[in-house]
Formats: C-alpha cells, sequence, structure tokens
C-alpha cells in the first residue's frame, strides 16, 4: 500500500524516524544498517517501504536500498520470523553479510544477532539457501567446499571470521581440509 515516501526528517530515536511528508508524520521502524546513514534531521530523506497490517497494528518499515527491502521481504516469509525479528536480522547483520552466512551455511554468525537462536538460525540457512541472488550470496572470491570448512574449524576453535578469512587466504589452492587447518593454525599462530 505505500511504497516510499519522501520527506522531511523530523525525529529520529533508535530504531524508530518520523518523517513528515506534506504535513502528516509517518512513523517507521528501520534496521540500524539505515538508521546509520540517515542524513540529519530537518533534511529531505527518501525511504523504501514495507506496510504491515495486523489485527491489532499497522507498522510501517522504511529501508534505504531497495535490497535491504527485498531481504526484509524474503525475512518475514519465514516461519516463526516476524517483522521485528527480521529487522533485528538486518540491524546486526549487512545484506551482504547475511548473503555470505546463507551461502556458506554459517549458523554461528546468525546466532550472534539478539533475538535469533540456533533453531531459528538453521531454518534461516535452510529456507534462504539460494534466494539471496548469486550476486550477494557469492562471496569476493570463490570458496571451495574445503576452504568453507577450514574457516568453519577456526571460528570453532575461537577465531573471528576476520582472522579465518585472512589464514585461508595463505593457503595453496586445492589444499585438503585437515593439512589446511593446521598450516591455518601455523599461520595464526605467528
Amino acid at each position: 500500500m505505500i511504497g516510499r515516501l519522501t520527506g522531511t526528517l523530523a525525529a529520529k530515536s533508535p530504531p524508530q524516524l518520523l518523517v513528515d511528508v506534506g504535513g502528516v508524520g509517518y512513523e517507521l521502524d528501520v534496521p540500524m544498517s539505515s538508521f546509520y546513514n540517515l542524513p540529519a534531521i530537518g533534511e529531505r530523506v527518501t525511504l523504501l517501504t514495507h506496510f504491515v497490517v495486523r489485527e491489532d497494528a499497522q507498522l510501517l518499515f522504511g529501508f534505504l536500498t531497495a535490497e535491504e527491502r527485498s531481504t526484509f521481504r524474503l525475512l518475514v516469509k519465514i516461519s516463526g520470523v516476524g517483522p521485528r525479528t527480521a529487522l533485528s536480522i538486518l540491524s546486526g547483520l549487512s545484506v551482504a553479510e547475511l548473503a555470505q552466512a546463507i551461502s556458506m551455511q554459517e549458523a554461528g554468525r546468525l546466532v550472534k544477532v539478539p533475538g535469533i537462536g540456533k533453531k531459528t538460525a538453521e531454518r534461516l540457512l535452510l529456507e534462504l539457501k539460494g534466494k539471496l541472488g548469486p550476486d550477494l550470496a557469492a562471496p569476493a572470491n570463490p570458496v571451495s567446499d574445503a576452504q568453507a570448512d577450514i574457516v568453519q574449524a577456526l571460528i570453532a576453535l575461537g577465531y573471528n571470521d576476520r582472522d579465518a578469512t585472512l589464514a585461508l587466504k595463505s593457503l595453496p589452492a586445492g589444499i585438503g581440509v585437515s593439512d589446511g587447518i593446521k598450516q591455518a593454525l601455523k599461520s595464526l599462530s605467528r
């Protein structure tokens, strides 16, 4: 029903905004990724929206990019994921990070988002696989199954995503999982 709003940003208090459009103030909830990129209060803003009508409420959600809105719409179609949970996911992970977590089947990254438990993370991995688009789901360089397993093992051992990915870059192409883990641990211990 309401697809886009262009107006003056009247107020912002995370995660809620008030946008004045021709004298009518629209309250919207936005993910933190959009919130951080908003202009100052009093400036013009254009937001893509998603309107939710429930028995007890009418809610309006705003997004700065089409990718965020389409990802939000995919998320709310999943059983057990409502608009607030979808907003929380997009506040905790960028669309690209979510796409990468889905493509690499990394439930651990999803569980770090407040409100997402192990079962919901597994459901998200299952239902979103292949739906976030090939341009978003593909990492910057193609990762083989062995490389993904090496990164997962390093994360399970307590290393963060960044360190695990950096260690992966130092490994020769086509290395096996066990040898890759050993060499990655050696490079991380230096």
